[in-house]
C-alpha cells in the first residue's frame, strides 16, 4: 500500500468502464477497488478508507447522487462525479450536495488522472485538525483531552468523533440525525446528554454556551473563530 500515490474506489455499472478506469488508474501508481453499484460501494465504504472516489450518477438501484445524499455525512472522503453529457442539473445537484467535482463522459482517462491528483492535494493542505486552541480552551484530540482554565477533562471516543468532525467544520450545522449518523446513535435524547456533557467540558457557562450553540429547529454548531 505504501508504493501507492493513495486508494481510489471506482463505482460504476458499466463492466468496460470500470475495467478502463481501474487499468489507467493502476498504470498511474494508484490503488483501485471497484464496485458495481451503489449498494456494494456503501458495503466496502463501511469497513475500507478510501482516499477518494470516482462515482457514477446513473445507475441501475439506487443512484450515484442518492448515494452522497446517504453516505456524505458518515464519510469525509472527496468524490468525483461522472456524469453522462448533457445531465448539467445532476451535476450542479451532486456539487450541492457534497461532490467535489465532476467529468463528463465521454472523458481522457489523463484529465481524470489530474482532477484525482488535484483533489488529493487539496486534501493534504487540509489535513484534518487535531490540536485546537481558542480563548482559554485547548482541545487535543490525539491525547482526548480538553484543557479549559488549566483544567483537564478528559473526553471519551464518542466525544471526540464529533468535536472532530465540528472543528473541521467551524460554523456548521450538525442535525441530531447527522450526529447520530457519526456516531451510530439514532436516539435523540442520549445525542442531547452527549453535547451537554462536552458544554461541561468546553463552556465557561454550559448553561449559556459561546461555542457549542444550539440552532433551535436545525441542530448544533461549533463557533471557534
Amino acid at each position: 500500500m505504501n508504493d501507492f500515490i493513495a486508494h481510489i474506489l471506482v463505482v460504476d455499472d458499466d463492466d468496460g468502464i470500470r475495467s478502463l478506469v481501474k487499468q489507467y488508474l493502476n498504470e498511474n501508481n494508484f490503488l483501485v477497488t471497484t464496485s458495481n453499484s451503489a449498494e456494494n460501494a456503501e458495503k466496502k465504504i463501511s469497513i475500507i478508507k478510501f482516499d477518494l472516489i470516482v462515482l457514477d450518477i446513473m445507475m441501475a438501484g439506487k443512484s450515484g447522487l442518492d448515494f452522497i445524499k446517504d453516505n456524505k455525512s458518515k464519510i469525509d472522503t472527496p468524490i468525483i462525479l461522472l456524469t453522462a453529457k448533457g445531465e448539467t442539473k445532476d451535476r450542479v445537484d451532486g456539487l450541492e450536495i457534497g461532490a467535489d467535482d465532476y467529468l463528463p463522459k465521454p472523458f481522457e482517462p489523463k484529465e481524470l488522472i489530474l482532477r484525482i491528483k488535484n483533489i488529493l492535494n487539496k486534501t493534504k493542505k487540509n489535513d484534518q485538525k487535531r490540536i485546537i486552541k481558542f480563548d482559554n480552551i485547548k482541545i487535543d484530540l490525539n491525547k482526548l483531552l480538553i484543557t479549559k482554565n488549566k483544567n483537564e477533562f478528559k473526553i471519551n471516543n464518542t466525544e471526540k468523533i464529533i468535536l472532530e468532525k465540528m472543528i473541521n467544520n467551524p460554523g456548521k450545522t450538525f442535525s441530531r440525525e447527522n450526529i447520530g449518523n457519526l456516531i451510530d446513535l439514532d436516539k435523540e435524547r442520549s445525542i442531547d446528554v452527549i453535547i451537554t456533557r462536552l458544554r461541561k467540558k468546553i463552556e465557561s457557562d454550559p448553561k449559556n454556551p459561546k461555542y457549542l450553540q444550539t440552532l433551535r429547529g436545525a441542530g448544533y454548531v461549533l463557533w471557534i473563530e
